[in-house]
């Protein structure tokens, strides 16, 4: 099975971490963030997998080869210029021949690749896309009043949302919406399928994920390390 890992962020959020290594290659216990990715993509039987890079590049492909060392046939792609979330997939249309599945390398997950990939291949839509729960604190309570007089007063609840989890299952059908080495987001995929009447799939995840965007993530993701994926590599 087929894998496409988009490692081409510029980390921005991150600074200073990533002014010095790509934000994929910060190191989160023993290991980066995309070896944690690769082995466990490894794990749920994907072992053709491809690296879709940007900004340092070479640092990547020096530092995974031909990715022999995790048992997996490894293949790195580098766009010339910024192509979005979907666009670097058409670098690599030719070797996307079957249903793949799609991953931002900024993401920390314990999620069970095979069985989103099962769903996918069962379903008939072109695209499917894991949703996951998102809880985020709210800090105020809410007042209510009438004139110049409170009424009630309603605790603090916590904002529940269902967000997009950056992890995808494609079919090659998908190739003839994109177009080729243009700048193509992941919102504008779906938003044309939706137009032109073509199904999105929707999965939905519960186990553990976390998007390493800022800081504060970064700690949370170096906390985390031991308990989900330490002992991954000897699964392998």
């Amino acid at each position: 099975m087929k894998a496409v890992i988009l490692a081409g962020g510029l980390g921005t959020r991150l600074r200073p971490f990533t002014q010095i290594i790509p934000k994929p290659l910060l190191p989160i216990g023993e290991k980066s963030v995309l070896e944690i990715q690769i082995e466990h993509l490894k794990k749920h039987g994907f072992d053709e997998i491809f690296l879709a890079t940007n900004y340092k590049s070479q640092y990547i492909e020096n530092f995974f080869g031909d990715g022999s060392q995790y048992g997996v046939k490894l293949k790195i792609s580098k766009e010339e210029k910024p192509l979005g979330t979907v666009g670097p997939l058409t670098l690599l249309k030719n070797e996307l021949t079957e249903p793949f599945l799609v991953m931002n390398g900024d993401i920390l997950t314990a999620m069970d690749f095979s069985k989103l990939y099962n769903f996918a291949i069962s379903n008939p839509a072109d695209l499917i896309v894991s949703i996951k729960m998102y809880v985020t604190p709210f800090r105020f309570g809410n007042i209510f009043y009438e004139g110049d007089f409170v009424t009630r007063i309603e605790e603090k609840n916590d904002i529940v949302t269902k967000i997009l989890a950056g992890i995808y299952v494609m079919k090659p059908e998908i190739f003839n919406i994109v177009p080729t080495d243009e700048y193509f987001g992941m919102d504008t995929l779906i938003n044309t399928m939706l137009e032109h009447q073509k199904p999105v799939a929707k999965y939905e995840m519960f186990e553990y994920w976390l998007d390493i965007g800022m800081e504060e993530d970064y700690k949370e993701a170096q906390e985390t390390y031991q308990k989900y994926f330490a002992e991954q590599k000897k699964d392998l």
